[in-house]
């Protein structure tokens, strides 16, 4: 599915409504960029417990990529995605165009506020005003009930939850937790551009952290 009019027409066919009725499905919503690993596929299980049509997004959002370098390293899997979200039994694949999401350059766009101005944030300007633009885009083509994201991308996590509090969505933001690697790495799609001393040096950051936790623990 890559047009909003095709995936609004889906939906209402699943719910068996003629073109003119309002869409009356639940509709689990679980957003993604793609080259989708066992994360996204616990978000997708998550999803399919839940009464519901079950729609995957699918779509690289160019606006939240500072360098177009980045941009372009991208990974891109879709005939592996759309595999992965058959044997999931995901009911909708929503892999939009950037010119279906965009057809127009942005004269309005979210702004974060002190949500964004640390952390991550602080060294990435600007990514997450597009990431609550774009996710707000899809929140508005998919019309869902309940919205699927991981509990690894913590900060992000905490901007959607406001940006759905502070704009009256009445949409349930479901968190599911972390799928690590089985050296404690959390899984993402990114991993792949990781040298091996870069995976080692990111795994032993997890391992410290659980550490210090143990420590002061037990005092």
């Amino acid at each position: 599915m890559e047009t909003v009019a095709g995936l609004r027409e889906r939906l209402r066919r699943g719910a068996g409504l003629v073109p003119r009725d309002p869409p009356t499905v639940s509709v689990n919503l679980v957003p993604t960029m793609g080259a989708l690993h066992a994360g996204h596929a616990e978000l997708i299980r998550q999803a399919r417990r839940e009464s519901g049509v079950v729609v995957v997004s699918i779509f690289v959002n160019p606006l939240q990529f500072n360098n177009q370098d980045d941009l372009a390293r991208y990974p891109r899997t879709l005939e592996a995605d759309l595999a992965l979200c058959d044997d999931l039994g995901v009911d909708v694949v929503f892999a939009p165009s950037a010119g279906e999401v965009y057809p127009q350059p942005l004269e309005c766009r979210v702004e974060v506020g002190r949500l964004a101005d640390h952390l991550c944030g602080r060294f990435r300007p600007g990514h997450f005003s597009a990431v609550a633009t774009v996710v707000l885009k899809l929140f508005q083509m998919a019309q869902p009930q309940r919205a699927y994201f991981g509990e690894k991308d913590a900060q992000q996590l905490a901007i959607i939850r406001r940006l759905v509090a502070d704009f009256n969505l009445p949409i349930d933001i479901v968190e599911v937790p972390t799928v690590r690697e089985p050296d404690g790495l959390a899984m993402s799609s990114r991993n792949r551009h990781l040298s091996a001393g870069q995976r080692e040096v990111a795994a032993s950051l997890y391992a410290a952290l659980r550490e210090a936790r143990q420590q002061i623990a037990r005092g």
